[in-house]
């Protein structure tokens, strides 16, 4: 017997899985959104303090942190919890008809809801937690956020085009990741399924609207702390850049754009796909 799940059964497979997902009560699903912002945002405070430190090595410090990274959808995908980017793939089940917009929405609405709500809530506990955000790695923090939000210029948008493309890289990996993960019948085989396409999209320098909501918070909450301001200016960052950096532009320099970025990557470039190659029914 197989110990994984070849590509057409794994693609029907998530006809099922969306059903499930759809009917899953309100409040479990928040919870579970919740807890999915948590695992991911323990995943981006790791990676943040491996990235503190010189930048000697480029491409074997980009290894580890995604390295590092992939922990996050690991704790997603095993204990079992509600990520936005990996439910961009219950666009299968809405295209073969077994779940309705209405569900669809439903389950994004609140897992995403949850995510946000859980990054949130990580990000002010680790900025409480002694100081870990009052020094190198809070300076490391604001660098990591203020590159994720700053504009050349006043309605430049070239920011916003690129950053939506890379966040169409980064949930088409990390979507392939979730179905290699779901094909995989051991904890083993899941653990690696998950861990080649994560580590490759943060190495890449994708963008995931999840993560950066931990990312960016962590950033805001950093500024508090003068020793964690002082280090970013001494990492390259502009006063203004710091200023810049706030929940206004969270949303409008980033969730907004990189959100619909994933969600094309994810819901059309491999959930759709998938759908058309091995789910559809020939007519």
């Amino acid at each position: 017997m197989a110990n994984f799940l070849a590509p057409a059964d794994l693609s029907k497979a998530f006809v099922g899985i969306s059903e499930k997902k759809a009917s899953i009560p309100a409040a479990k699903m928040l919870v579970l959104g919740i807890l999915a912002g948590v695992y991911i945002g323990f995943a981006a405070h790791v990676a943040t303090t491996i990235a503190t430190g010189p930048e000697d090595w480029f491409g074997v410090k980009k290894f580890l942190i995604g390295a590092v990274f992939s922990c996050g959808l690991m704790l997603v995908i095993i204990p079992g919890s509600e990520l936005w980017t990996g439910n961009n793939l219950m666009v299968i089940g809405l295209l073969d008809k077994k779940i309705g917009f209405g569900g669809l929405m439903k389950n994004w609405g609140l897992v995403y809801l949850g995510n946000l709500i859980g990054s949130l809530l990580l990000a002010f506990i680790i900025a409480q937690s002694s100081g870990l955000l009052a020094g190198n790695i809070g300076a490391t923090a604001i660098k990591i956020a203020a590159g994720k939000v700053s504009v050349s210029t006043i309605g430049d948008m070239s920011h916003n085009y690129a950053f939506f493309f890379r966040a169409v890289g980064c949930n088409w990996l990390v979507c392939l990741a979730v179905m290699m993960a779901i094909s995989a019948q051991d904890i083993a085989g899941k653990v690696l399924a998950i861990f080649f396409p994560i580590m490759a999209f943060v190495a890449a320098g994708f963008e995931h609207c999840i993560a950066n909501m931990y990312f960016i918070p962590a950033g805001i909450f950093a500024k508090n702390f003068s020793g964690a301001v002082d280090g970013a200016v001494k990492l390259g960052v502009s006063e203004k850049a710091i200023e810049n950096l706030n929940w206004a532009s969270m949303w409008t320099q980033n969730l907004g754009v990189v959100t619909l970025g994933n969600l094309v990557g994810g819901a059309v470039f491999t959930g759709a796909v998938y759908w058309w190659l091995y789910v559809k029914k020939s007519d």
